[in-house]
């Protein structure tokens, strides 16, 4: 026995003998004598006001997001279940109740237990570690240890037990930036204070003395060990039986994935973000502020679903760019599943696109390795988007071989598909036309890739899917659906359109003469809109489409407003079409329903929008006679798609495709929803020769529809005063049986036909 541990061994029982000996109150007069007057303020405990993060929840209750450095719920001291308390005094401080702060039993305990192992036992009480947890450093000292003592005993004169307990729980870092336990309760278990077991709520409270050694995500048979020590502590002291001791020993934990997502609403809970910033700065993010949206999961999950699912069909038709990146991999079996876990942490999984490392390629078969290590073949169908990259021909950059990362899809029938990750972006929002609330906000492909939220930040040109507006101005100057508007050909020189001469063409480069209005916008025909706005007068038009909500000086008053050349943004379009859904007026979006504190105060209350005279911003018959129009939109225009997939006729909307197809839209309602998909690409470039928004955006639409009118009856509008059924279609009563104008543009003639002859040369001309 060496002469030092002799030492040690003495000191430790002097030292645990003079504690013995004095008394809680030779203690305090100790310290008062001498160390008292130095220590600080415990004002942060008597009003104890926690880092609490910044939540943001759906309408129905589901956490979307946290922001903030610690993740934290205050949880009063009542209203934390007794197996909780009682897991953490078992095993951190018993006699919590019954000692003034400084446990001198404990402390004997622990010193006479410090002898005889080699592994240190602490004689801290909770009151000791919360003073050492808000004031003093974690260096071990002599020093320290005195003032952890002292201000543990001034802390008990001026806090009650319990109020000590309630910072301790709400308090104390265990691992994963969860603060306190209702945090941790919903970081590892998923699941409120309220719901957890004895078992789980021991291996919570095993959490505060090691959070990383004792982390079950990261080391769950260690942390088993500890959960089942503080189980028989439990037992020990009396909070369980032997009964519920076995039961809960007995019991399998299942945690919470770490990485665990339960509905993708990021974009719009960063716009939250930004706006309650805005409004409380700083303290936004340590006050404990609840964000309540308008956004509901199940619209959410199916706007997110509808619009990957619609990117990715595109996706499929575009060509192979090339592997994301290439690892040389070892030949030694042993290293190969490291090396191929390091490459795949530069490129985690995107949802259902999992990255894969390529072990062997050839142009009948991959095999390839996922992160979790499993090995998955792909041939035939599922190698057709990548096969460029697999032909002996393929560049070097492009070619996929052994050490190169794709991306792979497992199908429905759990065969794999290669594929890439998609370069086109779109946008995706639903709101409710008669209270502007806002169901779903996907503002684009992957929050991770960029948080841009082209919902409310991208600004493009919306094509086509403007002409409603125009059509809206014109029906105020006597046109109706039975207008006959001439579509032929135009050309206007640089004064008429304020930059230079243009020579307008329909999408199909043909021209069909004249035709009624209802017909001109079931088939889009540029040359009639641009008529309109001539007959209209192009300030007339900007002066109308203010009323919706568009920006003037983003729609200059030239000819070209009628095929959609100013610039918008999803969301302008979605509450301007809601002015034709909802008969006539202009609600603002909502987003944010209700602010409120930690403590369930309402700081922020959404006022229901009035819908009066006051926010009416077209007459009632305008909106009847436009949702009539474009009704033939869906039924048998641009959009027919709709109405047949769905199989119901109270479907509304324009689709919207610009020029050289660099923008595709949909925009459209049901009475109680309207929602608008854009796709394109964030610096503008051509999406494809033959795409069109019927064929990239209202798919998308299409599919977000098909949840959420499921079950929904049928409603359509009722025709309001003033509007009467004339010359087989609708009209304002002043401008029916002929009164209104009856064209636009017959002056104007259609090119003459072509000669056989002429076809012939003109197919020669393009031959050389």
């Amino acid at each position: 026995m060496s002469k030092s541990w002799l030492l040690k061994a003495l000191a430790w029982a002097v030292g645990g003998a003079v504690a013995a000996v004095l008394s809680a109150g030779a203690l305090v007069a100790i310290a008062l004598a001498f160390a008292y007057p130095n220590l600080p303020p415990i004002d942060s405990l008597t009003d104890y006001r926690p880092k609490l993060p910044l939540r943001v929840f759906s309408s129905d209750g589901m956490l979307l997001a946290e922001f903030g450095e610690e993740r934290r719920t205050f949880t009063p001291i009542a209203q934390i279940p007794l197996v909780m308390r009682h897991a953490v005094l078992a095993v951190e401080d018993a006699r919590f109740y019954e000692h003034e702060g400084v446990d001198i039993l404990g402390i004997v305990r622990a010193g006479l237990a410090n002898v005889g192992e080699a592994k240190s036992q602490g004689g801290s009480t909770i009151t000791m570690q919360v003073a050492r947890n808000f004031y003093l450093s974690s260096e071990k000292t002599f020093t320290r240890k005195i003032y952890e003592i002292l201000l543990a005993l001034k802390i008990e004169t001026q806090l009650s037990k319990d109020q000590i307990l309630e910072v301790y729980m709400n308090q104390i870092f265990l691992g994963q930036r969860a603060y306190g336990f209702a945090a941790a309760a919903q970081t590892y278990f998923g699941k409120p204070l309220a719901e957890l077991t004895t078992a789980e709520a021991a291996l919570l409270a095993g959490l505060p003395k090691a959070p990383s050694a004792y982390n079950p995500f990261a080391n769950p048979q260690r942390a088993l060990q500890r959960q089942r020590y503080i189980l028989d502590r439990m037992l020990e002291v009396g909070f369980i039986d032997e009964a519920e001791h076995a039961r809960a020993r007995a019991q399998e934990l299942r945690y919470r994935r770490p990485s665990e997502v339960r509905v993708h609403a990021e974009h719009a809970a960063e716009t939250a973000r930004q706006l309650v910033f805005a409004q409380y700065g700083e303290e936004a993010y340590t006050r404990g502020l609840n964000v309540v949206l308008t956004i509901d999961t199940g619209d959410q999950t199916a706007a997110f679903r509808a619009l990957r699912d619609g990117l990715m069909a595109f996706e499929r038709r575009q060509h192979f760019r090339g592997p994301e990146a290439y690892v040389d991999l070892p030949t030694d079996p042993a290293a190969l599943d490291l090396r191929i876990a390091e490459a795949l942490a530069d490129h985690p999984d995107n949802d259902e696109l999992r990255a894969v490392v390529v072990l062997e390629a050839s142009p009948q078969r991959v095999v390839a390795a996922l992160q979790s290590g499993e090995t998955i073949t792909v041939t035939g169908a599922g190698l057709k988007p990548v096969e460029s990259g697999l032909s002996a021909k393929a560049p070097p950059n492009r070619q996929i071989r052994r050490g190169a990362v794709v991306r792979a899809v497992r199908l429905a029938n759990g065969s794999w598909t290669l594929t890439q990750m998609p370069e086109v972006e779109a946008a995706f929002v639903a709101l409710e036309p008669k209270t502007g609330h806002v169901r779903a906000m996907v503002g684009g492909f992957d929050f991770r890739k960029s948080a841009f939220n082209r919902v409310t930040q991208g600004w493009r040109q919306p094509g086509s899917s403007f002409k409603p507006f125009i059509y809206s101005a014109a029906l105020e100057h006597g046109v109706t659906p039975t207008t006959i508007v001439n579509d032929a050909p135009l050309f206007f020189d640089a004064t008429t359109t304020g930059s230079q001469p243009w020579e307008p063409k329909n999408y199909d480069g043909k021209f069909e003469g004249p035709m009624p209005l209802r017909t001109a916008l079931a088939k889009s025909k540029n040359m009639v809109s641009i008529r309109l706005l001539q007959a209209i007068g192009p300030q007339t038009a900007q002066d109308w489409i203010v009323r919706f909500g568009f920006d003037r000086d983003k729609h200059p008053p030239y000819l070209t407003m009628a095929l959609g050349a100013g610039s918008v943004t999803p969301l302008q379009m979605a509450t301007a079409y809601a002015v034709f859904a909802n008969g006539g007026y202009r609600v603002p979006p909502t987003l944010i329903q209700r602010i409120t504190d930690s403590r369930g105060r309402v700081l922020f209350e959404a006022e229901p929008p009035m819908l009066d005279p006051s926010t009416r911003v077209i007459d009632e018959r305008n909106a009847f006679v436009m949702t009539s129009l474009l009704q033939e939109v869906t039924r048998s225009g641009t959009a027919a798609r709709a109405q047949s997939t769905l199989k119901r006729p109270d479907l509304y909307g324009k689709t919207g495709t610009t020029n050289d197809s660099m923008d595709a839209w949909f925009a459209g309602w049901q009475a109680n929803l309207v929602a608008v998909a854009w796709v394109g690409y964030d610096t503008p470039r051509k999406l494809g020769d033959r795409e069109t928004g019927g064929g990239l955006a209202l798919p998308i639409w299409i599919d977000y529809m098909a949840y959420a009118l499921k079950g929904v009856p049928v409603q359509e509008p009722t025709p309001p005063e003033g509007v009467v059924h004339s010359g087989g279609d609708w009209a304002y009563a002043e401008f029916a049986d002929g009164a209104g104008i009856r064209s636009i543009g017959l002056e104007d003639a259609l090119p003459p036909t072509p000669t056989e002859d002429e076809r012939r040369g003109i197919l020669d001309l393009f031959r050389r």
